[in-house]
């Protein structure tokens, strides 16, 4: 990986944006990436629109915060009108296919629907799904491995794995899961 790639992960507040950032830019640094990670939502930590921005990269990081990402994931409708500033021609746009199209932004590399919502549903259960987005992350981008993922979740999470373990299981069939949902889609 040469330059950074820059990553903006844009959801509403308590769908876990915030966690998938914080997990990417973690696994990254403790494989001896550069990795930043830039959090930014409102007052309310559930029912606004919260963006993370991400950079992982071989090279120093510079600005922090960056005007257009590589790649944009967008969670809820108004994600997707919150994210449009910082999307342009070379980003690829990656939408939860429960979104309406509406509001979609013009003029990227490539918008791809994804149906996470729906397969963390009927597959795995609803408070994985960001964990199902961690995998698309890692899919579409390779910045960290499906196994650097499943150790940060790890180191973030192992408090809980010990009281249920199928929760280890279960996180960790998502982070596989999001990976096979965007496989093919670039």
């Amino acid at each position: 990986m040469a330059r950074p790639v820059k990553i903006l992960l844009a959801g509403e507040g308590g769908q876990g944006v915030q966690a998938v950032a914080e997990i990417i830019a973690e696994a990254a640094y403790e494989k001896g990436r550069e990795a930043l990670y830039i959090p930014n939502f409102g007052i309310e930590q559930r029912g606004g629109v919260s963006l993370a921005f991400v950079q992982v990269g071989d090279e120093p990081i510079g600005p922090p915060r960056f005007e257009t990402a590589d790649l944009a994931i967008a969670l809820s409708d108004r994600a997707v009108v919150r994210s449009r500033p910082y999307v342009g021609p070379e980003t690829t746009f990656i939408y939860d296919s429960s979104i309406g199209t509406n509001h979609l932004p013009q003029g990227v590399a490539r918008l791809v629907a994804v149906p996470a919502i729906e397969v963390s549903k009927k597959e795995l259960h609803p408070r994985v799904f960001n964990v199902m987005i961690l995998g698309a992350v890692i899919g579409l981008t390779g910045v960290i491995t499906v196994e650097e993922a499943k150790e940060a979740i790890e180191r973030r999470l192992g408090h809980r794995f010990e009281k249920d373990p199928a929760l280890r299981e279960l996180n960790h069939r998502a982070v596989e899961r999001g990976v096979e949902l965007v496989k093919g889609k670039l």
